[in-house]
């Protein structure tokens, strides 16, 4: 595996999104003035299950057997959504990084909807959420149900109206962003809404409406310690040599990611490629994303299950 010649060997790939929300991205403007370098959401809290079974099974990011017909059952979603302890050093790691003030790396019960809806999103250059996407994972059985997508975060207690733990495309696209990207480290966050349809969710498509101007997105289910790797190395690439582009640094992190790999399971694709830019490729930061290396070790290996397209 570590030796085939794979096409990112040899391009770094962006993605154009769809016609409209092309034409949403260039009504704005080519930069970000936001001072503030980063938000983050990451390791949300689901239940006293999920932190018990957490350590039981395989982190990976997304969940799609929970809906009834057009609603989500919390109090089930909650018990069965196993803890992400990697995202934690993975945004920490990366904050530390960009110099990130400690209140603006909201983690376990801190990463609730109600913070992601009350904070002043436009003043971060970057928003990092770090948890499940809870999208399709069989397109026309999702499709059928009519389910919104959406992240999971910290499932309250009492859900309400205003935080029921999960942040959907809806309520998304009313946010205000003046991001100059968005990550979006988590599962099918890319996937298709029905059948046929473009290649771009409404979860990741509602992140352009409310002000993104570039987006990393899955096509597949991932698993956490690959994807803290991935994200990690991403930002040092940036780092290095902040001229490059996004799809550049994401091209530089999965090549370290396949060179460094112990084994040909470790250089599979399925832990390396899941991840792509989505942005106009007019849309460039004047700012550094990096001031100075990150320094981080990432968490205790985990099994992979494939993921069959």
């Amino acid at each position: 595996m570590k030796d085939i010649d794979w096409l990112v060997r040899s391009y770094a790939i962006t993605v154009l999104p769809s016609v409209y929300s092309l034409k949403t991205l260039r009504a704005q403007s080519a930069m970000s003035v936001a001072e503030k370098p980063i938000i983050a959401f990451a390791d949300p809290s689901f239940s006293k299950q999920a932190h018990t079974e957490a350590k039981k099974q395989i982190a990976m990011r997304g969940i799609t057997s929970f809906y009834s017909g057009t609603q989500i059952d919390i109090a089930a979603l909650a018990e069965r959504l196993p803890q992400l302890p990697g995202t934690r050093a993975e945004v920490q790691a990366i904050g530390n990084s960009l110099g990130a003030r400690s209140g603006d790396i909201k983690l376990g019960l801190a990463a609730t909807e109600t913070a992601v809806k009350t904070a002043k999103l436009d003043q971060y250059r970057i928003v990092y959420f770090a948890t499940h996407g809870l999208v399709s994972g069989d397109v026309e059985q999702f499709s059928k149900a009519r389910a919104e997508p959406a992240l999971a975060l910290t499932i309250p207690d009492n859900p309400t109206e205003l935080d029921d733990g999960l942040l959907q495309a809806s309520e998304i696209a009313q946010l205000k962003l003046n991001a100059d990207w968005v990550v979006l480290s988590a599962c099918n966050t890319a996937a298709e809404d029905k059948p046929g349809a473009e290649a771009l969710s409404g979860l990741a498509r509602a992140f352009f409406y409310a002000g993104a101007r570039s987006l990393v997105v899955s096509h597949w289910s991932v698993n956490d310690q690959a994807t803290a790797q991935i994200m990690i190395a991403m930002f040092q690439a940036t780092d290095r040599d902040p001229k490059l582009s996004h799809a550049e640094a994401l091209q530089q992190s999965m090549l370290s990611f396949i060179d460094d790999a112990k084994s040909d399971n470790h250089a599979h694709p399925r832990l390396w490629a899941p991840f792509v830019v989505v942005e106009n490729r007019q849309s460039r930061s004047k700012h550094p994303i990096l001031e100075r290396p990150v320094l981080c070790r990432t968490g205790s290996s985990r099994r992979t299950r494939m993921h069959h397209r």
